[in-house]
């Protein structure tokens, strides 16, 4: 009986049975679902973009995917939290036995109900000014600590501690690890951020969160964690989810960075490239003080210079005055008149200068260019 019951079997190869239940799942077409987007990916390198569509009153999800060519066109483009309505039909990928829903037209229903919440406290927030590009904080150039909160055994860990340890290994790392994603997740992070930013010699701290899904990233955006992100003792630097991600702990922040690593390089300077910065004002200190010390060795080479000339410049000059001095005098003495054939007439030492002074008979002097004369005077003409 048991030999004749398996020679009835029918008994199907997995790639033939999901091969069968394609077909059968296949004849589901043309069908509207309505649900909110989350866990949108995509990529310019994929021809296909994947989103859940999910329930939120239930939490069911929908796995679904769509051309991208045709996802492209969607404007203005889709975000996740957003309510849609899609028209496709089911699919199974037949290699890993998946189901899920082929969209082939897309409509917004209006706003999810997470994004309509999100706008709301967002404005509202951004009416405090707790956005504002004016209370965004310069990060320390030299930190003495840093600090990072992420998940438990979160791979933005090893990344920040990996950049750190290669760009600046002195720095110190205080590390917080707590419950990013739940319910108890919002009052979680605001602890361990107290904690750090309160921790000693921590003057900056990195708040970092690989990528997810909508709903996973929601706890960033909780108005509890987003103003003790604004009111933190110390800069923070927000490295939460992808690029594309704006949780608003991104906008409460000092800094956004796309990634932790990034997040690293921005806390901490590259130790390469401060040695090389010394490096090069080595040099040019080394340049400038070889240039000062040529400047004043010239400038003590000419004061010598003129040290050694300026004597001899000051007797050519005395001796010159000294002639010039020598000819005026020369031009002014009497001997210079005498010369001229003048005589100085004397008697009893004193010159004469009135003929009137002598009377007739009195012996005088008389002084010529060469020699004297003694006389004696016969008459005295007025």
């Amino acid at each position: 009986m048991e030999a004749g019951a398996t020679a009835e079997r029918k008994v199907y190869t997995v790639a033939a049975f999901n091969r069968r239940l394609a077909g059968y799942v296949g004849r589901v077409r043309d069908v509207w679902v309505e649900g909110e987007v989350s866990d949108l990916r995509r990529s310019p390198a994929w021809g296909t973009v994947f989103v859940t569509l999910k329930d939120v009153r239930t939490g069911t999800c929908l796995p679904a995917t769509m051309l991208r060519r045709r996802f492209d066109l969607i404007a203005p483009p889709l975000g996740e939290g957003e309510r849609v309505q899609v028209n496709g039909g089911l699919q199974l990928y037949e290699a890993r036995g998946e189901l899920g829903f082929r969209i082939a037209t897309l409509e917004r229903v209006g706003e999810g109900d997470h994004a309509i919440a999100l706008a709301r406290l967002r404005r509202a927030l951004e009416a405090e000014g707790l956005f504002a590009p004016g209370r965004k904080r310069r990060l320390p150039r030299f930190p003495r600590a840093v600090g990072l909160l992420t998940g438990v055994d979160a791979a933005a860990r090893g990344d920040v501690l990996a950049a750190i340890a290669t760009r600046f290994p002195a720095v110190r790392l205080v590390v917080a690890e707590t419950r990013v994603q739940g319910p108890a997740a919002p009052l979680a992070i605001v602890s361990a951020l107290a904690r750090l930013s309160e921790h000693d010699g921590v003057d900056v701290v990195i708040l970092a969160r690989g990528g997810g899904s909508f709903e996973d990233l929601l706890p960033f955006s909780d108005e509890r964690v987003v103003r003790a992100v604004a009111a933190c003792r110390v800069p923070v630097v927000s490295a939460v989810g992808h690029e594309q991600d704006e949780p608003l702990c991104d906008l409460a922040a000092d800094v956004r960075a796309p990634t932790p690593t990034a997040a690293a390089r921005l806390v901490v300077p590259d130790l390469d490239e401060l040695r090389a910065a010394l490096e090069r004002s080595r040099q040019r200190l080394g340049a400038g003080s070889e240039r000062v010390l040529e400047r004043d060795r010239g400038r003590l080479a000419r004061s010598r210079e003129r040290l050694t000339s300026a004597p001899l410049l000051l007797l050519e000059r005395r001796r010159a005055a000294l002639d010039r001095s020598g000819v005026r005098l020369q031009a002014l003495s009497p001997l210079a008149t005498l010369a001229r054939g003048y005589a100085i007439v004397r008697e009893h030492g004193d010159v004469l200068r009135d003929a009137g002074r002598v009377t007739p008979g009195a012996r005088v002097d008389v002084q010529l260019a060469r020699g004297s004369l003694g006389a004696r005077v016969d008459e005295v003409r007025p």
